[in-house]
């Protein structure tokens, strides 16, 4: 846990809460009790551990589904996995290559963060490896729907000081896949936090796992960063297929239109999201990510 004085204290869970948690209801919705960013009440023991005795209530998580556990629940439903709460700003980050650029997953990372109301930026990363400045098409895509877009390098040092700009005196969660290079650029923003940093695997040109779990540090006054493990897929938590189109922020110019107010803008007749597609006034790559993550949604439904 990191205190308000900013020193870290390994901290336990009062027994009174963990039998509060498994008493609550008849059904286990989430895997977590405590997570990264909460705020809590806690005790000091004698040999400078604490014991948490209350979780204050969050303004608002972050989650993604958690792997299926067999027996946890019907339907083939899966868990929520909290990945950090209380955040102001999500930093998505991605690489132009080692690993290769992803817009699906970084487009579920948007719907993970705009489903829970948090400010989210975009880093394209590794832009030195951009031979044919191909990185301008997804920025532009990007910046067209009113995100804020950072094209970085830690090679040429490019982009460092706008994005230490927009996460100074904020809560910020850096999230993405392995090896984009999110303990690089932090690093070279703040050189004292040492954070460790991977190799990019020969065989697969995916990134290796360096960080094993979320770390909450304070590098400013007020500012703090949340480093997660990367991850290769993610599947965002609680969202009907109904109101998935809610969380592409460019379908909202055209969903009031729809012909019924359950539309899911895939097959439906007289779908206004769908023409705006056909008519270019959607981009055609956000339209694929959002059919991929409603096929998801329908997969765990049907399970």
């Amino acid at each position: 846990m990191l205190a308000a004085t900013g020193l870290e204290i390994r901290c336990s869970l009062r027994g009174k809460i963990k039998k509060e948690y498994e008493l609550k209801g008849d059904k286990l919705y989430s895997i977590d009790i405590a997570a990264v960013g909460d705020n809590v009440e806690y005790e000091m023991n004698m040999d400078g551990t604490g014991v948490i005795s209350e979780i204050l209530p969050r303004r608002n998580h972050i989650s993604r589904k958690a792997p299926k556990i067999k027996g946890a629940s019907t339907r083939g439903e899966r868990l929520e996995q909290i990945i950090a709460c209380n955040i102001d700003n999500l930093i998505i980050v991605s690489s132009w290559n080692k690993p290769k650029f992803n817009n699906r997953l970084i487009d579920r990372l948007i719907v993970a963060g705009e489903s829970s109301h948090i400010n989210i930026i975009i880093v394209i990363n590794k832009i030195d490896l951009d031979k044919l400045n191909e990185v301008t098409y997804w920025s532009d895509l990007y910046k067209g729907i009113n995100y804020k877009v950072i094209e970085s390098s830690v090679v040429k040092s490019e982009g460092l000081d706008n994005l230490a700009s927009c996460v100074n005196g904020k809560v910020n969660l850096f999230w993405g896949q392995s090896g984009v290079g999110k303990s690089s650029l932090l690093n070279e923003i703040y050189p004292r936090l040492k954070l460790k940093v991977g190799e990019i695997s020969n065989f697969s040109s995916k990134g290796k796992h360096t960080t094993v779990t979320s770390l909450m540090k304070r590098v400013e006054e007020d500012t703090f960063i949340i480093d997660t493990p990367g991850m290769r897929e993610i599947d965002p938590y609680g969202i009907r297929k109904e109101d998935l189109g809610h969380y592409f922020v460019e379908f909202s110019k055209f969903q009031n239109e729809c012909r019924f107010n359950t539309c899911t803008h895939y097959h439906e007749p007289n779908c206004a999201v769908i023409n705006a597609v056909e008519k270019g006034l959607i981009n055609s790559e956000r339209y694929k990510s959002y059919l991929n993550i409603l096929e998801s949604i329908e997969s765990d439904m049907n399970f």
